[in-house]
């Protein structure tokens, strides 16, 4: 009895901990290849080809929110070579950016975003 207990209670954990694991998106690709974490209460999808940054933002059931009224930043790099670079709104749901030189891949990247709502938050990428 106490070892059927045991067991009902390791799947029901590990149930609540997977589906918490895919609703949340950390560390999960987007539906362009990019990293994907939660920010400000969306999800943002990062997107870097040489010197242009783009987000794209979605909702918790991975459709694309409109960008209208939200700002970012990012700051790019670390040490000496880090750099800001300013987001703004763009078509739909992006929000892009251009950095002064090319942004090498795996060089870290902290977001920063401010919904439409006033809602604000960081991730680090």
């Amino acid at each position: 009895m106490l070892n059927r207990l045991s067991l009902a209670a390791a799947l029901l954990i590990a149930t609540v901990s997977f589906a918490s694991a895919q609703t949340h998106g950390h560390g999960e690709k987007g539906p362009k290849g990019g990293p994907m974490q939660d920010v400000a209460g969306v999800h943002a999808e990062l997107l870097v080809a040489d010197k242009t940054l783009t987000v794209h933002v979605y909702d918790e059931g991975g459709k694309p929110v409109p960008v209208a009224g939200f700002s970012g930043s990012a700051l790019v790099g670390g040490g000496q070579s880090r750099q800001v670079i300013q987001l703004k709104p763009g078509s739909d749901n992006t929000l892009s950016g251009t950095a002064s030189t090319a942004i090498a891949k795996g060089t870290p990247v902290t977001l920063q975003l401010k919904g439409a709502d006033g809602k604000t938050g960081q991730a680090k990428f």
